[in-house]
């Protein structure tokens, strides 16, 4: 078995970094055998390094090496590219193809992006993993291949899965065995290093003295964030060796070739809620709930008093602030419009005292279902809960509090005794 010193330099692979020799030795060991393995890492650290080192210390190294990008192939095209197609399967299949799995036979697969897979697609690979059978598009002949996949990704496969865009069986099948490669901001002594081999390369490329960093431009180098990995610093490293005349870089004008993605700095979260912010629309619904709750029992009382008096504009006068706050501006047209619509009353203004009153009046709505009124215990407890944070929100101001709640202040001191509060 050949050492990680030995395999970094048969590969070109830079740097000395604890978890990047870790994920070279897991490729060395797992190579001899036939598992299949997934490479994780964010994008540019490198991931296809890995396939192939496992491919050419493995018993398959005389075989096929295919590299199939899944996210560069369109979704309609894709199971046509990776399992083959029969003549006239569909518009443009002018004659029978071979897939990647069918030409790959006996060798190995790097499927890289493989996060970006359709599900249908995704079904197909599966059964590939499990039996080596395959189907071509447009025949109904089941095929054998004996291939080794070694998949790579970017994407967070967990959170792929919760939102069903990868399927969690695949996953585990692929993921056998997981290696995963650090990012270049977790290989800080590496960071110089790898500038310094890629500046050497442009140089000898493009015929020109080696670019040098003076100590400040390393300080910034290391203290840079690189979201862009190896990839990223492989192209500033370029373009300073083909724009710069002085082939000494310092901080200043390195700065000038690295985007500016914001400090790295901690920062203050403002946690702080405005008045009409909810913390889920759960409790968005309960205080709508709350406010039909409130504006129900207005509205009953309107109607007892109502009942009781028979006189619309005495309880119009006494209900100012009630009606005000059910019907808002223009009150009286409104609520003598509903009042008329309602036709609720049919008692007379003035009656004799001695005259019985009959208490019975006409139901017209005789065929609605009557309904009781339930009070749930969980309504209650919201109802308490939005009272208790609308409170804190406003340091105890009852008048900001009722306001924000869509009820009196009269009305919310009334609750606050009878929540005792």
């Amino acid at each position: 078995m050949e050492s990680v010193q030995a395999i970094k330099q048969r590969f070109g692979i830079i740097g000395n970094d604890p978890k990047l020799n870790r994920a070279i030795e897991k490729a060395i060991q797992v190579a001899a055998t036939d598992i299949s393995v997934l490479v994780t890492g964010e994008s540019g650290v490198g991931k296809e390094s890995i396939p192939k080192i496992i491919h050419q210390l493995s018993h398959r190294k005389h075989g096929k090496y295919i590299a199939v990008n899944c996210g560069a192939i369109p979704e309609g095209t894709i199971d046509s590219e990776l399992f083959g197609h029969e003549k006239g399967a569909f518009t443009g299949a002018t004659q029978t193809r071979s897939g990647y799995f069918e030409v790959a036979d006996g060798g190995t697969i790097f499927l890289d992006e493989v996060g970006e897979l359709p599900l249908t697609t995704q079904v197909r690979l599966l059964r590939v993993l499990e039996n080596g059978e395959f189907i071509k598009v447009g025949s109904s002949k089941v095929q054998k291949t004996n291939v080794r996949i070694v998949a790579a990704t970017n994407v967070n496969m967990f959170e792929a899965i919760k939102k069903e865009k990868f399927r969690e069986d695949l996953y585990y099948r692929l993921s056998t065995i997981e290696i995963n490669l650090p990012a270049l901001r977790e290989r800080k002594e590496d960071i110089h290093i790898l500038f310094r081999k890629f500046a050497s390369d442009f140089a000898l490329k493009y015929k020109m003295p080696t670019v040098k960093l003076t100590d400040d431009a390393i300080a910034l180098l290391l203290k840079y964030r690189w979201n862009g990995n190896i990839r990223q610093l492989r192209n500033v490293a370029e373009q300073i060796s083909v724009l710069e005349h002085n082939r000494t870089i310092n901080a200043a004008t390195l700065q000038n070739y690295l985007p500016n993605t914001g400090s790295t700095l901690p920062a203050v979260v403002n946690s702080s809620k405005s008045e009409s912010d909810f913390s889920s629309e759960r409790e968005i619904l309960y205080k709508v709930l709350f406010d039909m709750k409130s504006d129900l029992n207005d509205l009953k009382k309107l109607t007892m008093e109502l009942m009781k008096s028979g006189s619309v504009s005495d309880v119009q006068k006494d209900n100012e602030h009630l009606i005000q706050k059910i019907y808002g501006n223009d009150t009286d047209d409104d609520f003598e419009n509903a009042v008329e619509d309602l036709e609720v009353l049919s008692i007379p203004e003035h009656s004799e005292v001695n005259e019985p009153v009959s208490t019975e009046v006409e139901d017209k709505y005789h065929f609605a279902e009557e309904i009781e009124e339930e009070e749930t215990l969980s309504l209650q407890d919201k109802e308490l809960e939005l009272i208790k944070k609308s409170l804190e929100r406003h340091n105890g101001k009852r008048k900001l509090a009722a306001a924000e709640l869509g009820i009196s202040e009269r009305t919310l001191y009334r609750k606050i005794k009878q929540y005792d509060l």
